[in-house]
């Protein structure tokens, strides 16, 4: 099997809209959480959200391409455009290299939007010739595909919150079975108010109004739910061969990949033998032992059941496997700072984690300050650890069952 490489990066997030801010962000343990009040207003019981400023598209693309994309779209392009930036490839190398796209999506909020027209106008008409183009799931890869006019694979995967993780996953099997060599992939996820609706409605979103920063706390005994949150991010990745005939700079290699489906009959419910399989397969795919992995990026978004039940899976896996030496690696959630991306989370925290391992440190898990009994044997860093990283584990999960992980490690 090819090996498989991280070529480029790029990022539009609360803590920052370039690698060099969010860096500077997780090292300082920045939160990006606000309060807004028109959520409250709105009839939402948590007026918590993260904080990602439109993009102002006009001066960068022609309206033809604007006119098409949805919130969710725009955030995906301002990602992409560094991601392919730092890996220094050219619109014209785009033309002359088949690359593909395949993204974490899983639904915006334009089919609303349309509705409430049709309700009041009842024309057709009224919602224009591009309306299609914004309201479809796979709005993002439609869009970067005609932007960049790209030729390989085109492809969005709806998987929930794990939906930017098993994009990177699905990416790295067509490279590494040598059916593409290049492939822009990543997750978005827009912040209109209609996307936090049903979780609030679900009683899964924070009601700690009066403190947004401190209102995430993955891990700790207070928690009271998850903040929404989106942006994009977006990585290049690359067949390792390929990417060393171009002489393009290498910041990680992706080399291990691991899924699993919860086998329950509870749709929120989430499983800690689950979770313990997806992780347990991406070491085996990467060659790896636990006692290899020098961080892990927690998916712990802050629910009552979701922290629990990754806390069980991740000691088993790295505490009481006879291969773990014993001993947790460090492990952080960069929730507490984020709030939860949703279908952006599980590329993003790919970008964070290998941002840490490039620059030597460790981000913290925010806010904890009483740690969840499941987790008293975890070594969950509540402060900025600046050490040596080699090898990170990301960990993502999702509604209705689904799991993903991810291995980086450094280049040899």
């Amino acid at each position: 099997m090819r090996r498989v490489v991280v070529t480029g990066m790029g990022i539009w997030s609360c803590l920052g809209q370039d690698l060099q801010t969010v860096t500077e962000s997780l090292k300082q343990g920045r939160s990006g959480i606000v309060f807004d009040p028109k959520r409250i207003e709105y009839g939402l019981q948590s007026g918590l959200v993260a904080n990602v400023p439109k993009p102002d598209l006009k001066p960068l693309l022609a309206r033809k391409f604007r006119v098409s994309m949805s919130e969710d779209s725009e955030y995906a392009y301002m990602a992409a455009k560094q991601a392919f930036t730092q890996a220094g490839i050219t619109d014209e190398n785009l033309q002359q290299t088949e690359v593909g796209v395949i993204f974490g999506n899983d639904g915006n909020e334009h089919q609303i939007e349309y509705y409430k027209i049709m309700e009041t106008e009842h024309d057709s008409l009224m919602l224009g010739p591009n309306a299609l183009f914004r309201a479809e799931t796979s709005s993002v890869t439609m869009n970067l595909n005609s932007i960049f006019r790209l030729k390989g694979i085109n492809l969005t995967i709806g998987s929930a919150c794990a939906s930017g993780s098993h994009a990177i996953g699905y990416a790295k099997l067509l490279i590494a079975q040598g059916l593409q060599d290049v492939i822009l992939v990543g997750g978005a996820c827009g912040m209109g108010i209609w996307g936090a609706v049903a979780a609030d409605g679900l009683g899964a979103l924070s009601v700690r109004n009066d403190d947004p920063t401190r209102a995430s706390r993955p891990f700790d005994t207070n928690r009271d739910g998850m903040i929404y949150s989106g942006g994009a991010a977006a990585l290049v990745l690359e067949e390792y061969e390929h990417a060393k005939a171009r002489g393009a700079t290498i910041l990680a290699e992706l080399c291990g990949y691991g899924f699993s489906s919860n086998g329950i009959e509870d749709i929120s419910m989430p499983s800690a033998d689950a979770e313990y399989i997806a992780m347990k397969r991406a070491l085996a795919d990467a060659g790896l032992q636990p006692s290899d992995i020098d961080y892990v990026n927690a998916h712990a978004t802050s629910t009552v059941a979701g922290d629990i039940e990754e806390a069980k899976a991740l000691t088993r896996l790295f505490v009481q496997s006879p291969s773990s030496n014993l001993h947790s690696p460090m492990i952080s959630s960069t929730k507490s700072m984020t709030g939860h991306e949703n279908w952006m989370a599980g590329a993003s925290e790919a970008i964070y984690s290998i941002l840490m391992m490039q620059n030597n440190f460790v981000a913290p898990n925010i806010n904890l300050e009483h740690k969840i009994d499941e987790a008293k044997d975890l070594n969950i860093v509540s402060e900025t650890v600046y050490t040596p990283i080699n090898a990170v584990l990301s960990n993502s999960s999702g509604m209705g069952g689904t799991n993903s992980a991810l291995v980086f490690r450094k280049m040899e």
